[in-house]
């Protein structure tokens, strides 16, 4: 490590006190100055009794007066903050002085965290995060829901928009954008309609978009089907799509922006940039896929929507394990999760965290397909599946095991949020749905799917007449009789006083179903 004296330096030197006290900003702003590289890092040195009592104390050079001066005069001229970094930050050009020790960050101050890295040419280039965005900016699952906005969005395009509605049919992105002030013009409101709808159209059919807008007035709904005919998609499936809009400003004046919206398997981010205030830099942060998206997913905000839960168990898992030898056991589960994680895609299925060793998966409202039958068509496959490798394992070990994968399926409305671990971030699902669905797939046995009424009765008329369910009942003459498109209290097909059923008190009084199959599932 490098040690300077700063006595022993040319360049004069200011403490971040006395910049603070003759620029007027805050730690913080000076902080995040530093973080921009508008500013270089300071040198750390014990202050002199008349600067005060701190330990230590960060120390500039005598220019960064001049320098913050210049950003707040830009400023007031209506620049961005992007653009003014673009303009004078060290970035592009700047000289750091020799006394600059970069490892160093003033110690009352958060962590001024490096904004740019070396590139060829030994210039530094900005690298941005979300929170570095300057332009407005916003995140919509293909539902078209809001799912996050940063407060550039909030005053330039959702007006006001302080805190998002709870339930997430209520942050139907187009009806958001359309409740714009009166003195925006209808100009302005039709053309973030057809932006939007623009991005629709490259991704679902027409009914499916339509499906969207029911909320909408008849004279919107009019001029949205028409902005989706004349909107134009394009040839092929880009991961970023750029295309250039003109909006009306605070003044009334037309301007010019470019609207760049990536596509994730979570939704699509889009940001709106002003024209004359485009570099390249925001391309460059957009191509950074998966560090985008957790950052996105990170801060997505907690929302209560409508899901079906999927839970399932591998039966006996236990003895099938103590009959394997470790490297063949996990050949065996690799093969099923390989075999199953096409066919949970194919469906929209979301994985989820579960407690225990069961897999868990989410089925969210697609604008595309219904979710609850996507659920039960889902189960239905996974099951003929798993028949599939259970005779292949009996012919490979010449044993007579039998794998089953008992599956419980249940419906509710719950918070939906985000988690982070150490490595990923996870979506998690509060309340008794996940819990209720775990317990009928505990109750399932030799790889039966069990559903509850209520998942079953939110099917249309015409989809559960594609699903063969019912209850198994005995009939007087002793026989077990099947008794198509019926239900039974959970607690009237077991003896709850039995340890073994314990865990399934909870749910005595709910009405199930065991679903025999589903039609259409391929």
């Amino acid at each position: 490590m490098r040690i300077f004296c700063l006595e022993c330096v040319s360049i004069r030197m200011k403490s971040s006190k006395d910049i603070i006290e003759q620029t007027g900003i805050s730690r913080a702003t000076l902080n995040n100055y530093i973080k921009l590289g508008i500013l270089s890092k300071p040198i750390l040195k014990q202050p002199q009794p008349e600067e005060g009592d701190a330990k230590l104390m960060g120390y500039f050079p005598d220019e960064t007066t001049s320098r913050i001066e210049e950003v707040q005069r830009l400023k007031k001229e209506g620049v961005a903050m992007a653009e003014i970094v673009a303009r004078i930050g060290i970035a592009r050009g700047g000289r750091e002085p020799a006394a600059v020790l970069p490892e160093f960050t003033e110690p009352d101050a958060a962590p001024a965290v490096l904004a740019h890295e070396p590139v060829t040419d030994n210039r530094r280039a900005l690298r941005l995060t979300l929170e570095d965005v300057p332009h407005p900016a916003y995140m919509v699952n293909y539902n078209f829901e809001l799912t996050w906005y940063n407060d550039a969005a909030r005053k330039r395009l959702l007006f006001g928009l302080d805190t998002l509605p709870a339930h997430s049919e209520a942050r139907n992105l187009f009806l958001l954008l359309l409740q714009a002030p009166a003195e925006q013009s209808s100009y302005f409101r039709s053309e973030l309609l057809r932006i939007h709808l623009t991005l629709a159209k490259n991704r679902l059919a027409k009914g499916s978009v339509l499906g969207l807008l029911r909320g909408l007035d008849q004279e919107s709904l009019a001029l949205a089907e028409r902005l989706y005919d004349e909107s134009v998609v394009t040839a092929e499936r880009k991961a970023i799509l750029d295309f250039s809009v003109e909006l009306t400003g605070e003044a009334g004046a037309v301007e010019n922006w470019r609207v760049f919206a990536s596509f994730f398997r979570e939704g699509i981010f889009v940001v709106y940039v002003p024209v004359q205030q485009y570099n390249s830099t925001l391309l460059d942060f957009l191509s950074q896929r998966d560090a985008v998206i957790r950052d996105l997913m990170r801060k997505r905000l907690p929302v209560l929507t409508p899901l079906a839960v999927l839970v399932a168990d591998l039966q006996n898992s236990v003895k099938i394990c103590s009959e394997l030898p470790p490297e063949e056991y996990f050949d065996l589960i690799n093969e099923i999760w390989t075999t199953m994680g096409p066919i949970f895609r194919k469906y929209y299925g979301t994985y989820g965290k579960h407690v225990g060793d069961g897999m868990v998966y989410y089925f969210f409202p697609q604008p595309d397909s219904d979710y609850i039958f996507n659920a039960l068509a889902c189960a239905q496959e996974l099951k003929a599946e798993v028949r599939k490798i259970s005779k292949k394992w009996q012919l490979r070990k010449n044993w007579l095991n039998e794998l089953y994968l008992n599956t419980g399926l249940h419906e509710g409305q719950e918070w939906l949020g985000t988690f982070q671990t150490a490595t990923s971030v996870e979506f998690a699902v509060l309340g008794d749905t996940i819990n209720h669905a775990s317990r009928l797939s505990e109750f399932a046995r030799f790889g039966t799917i069990w559903a509850t009424k209520n998942l079953l009765s939110k099917l249309a008329h015409q989809k559960r007449a594609t699903v063969d369910f019912g209850i198994t009942r005995k009939g007087e003459d002793g026989q077990e009789h099947f008794v198509a498109s019926s239900y039974s209290q959970l607690g009237s097909m077991v003896d709850l006083s039995c340890e073994r059923y314990e865990k399934l008190r909870d749910i005595a009084m709910l009405p199930i179903t065991e679903i025999r199959s589903v039609k259409y599932a391929t």
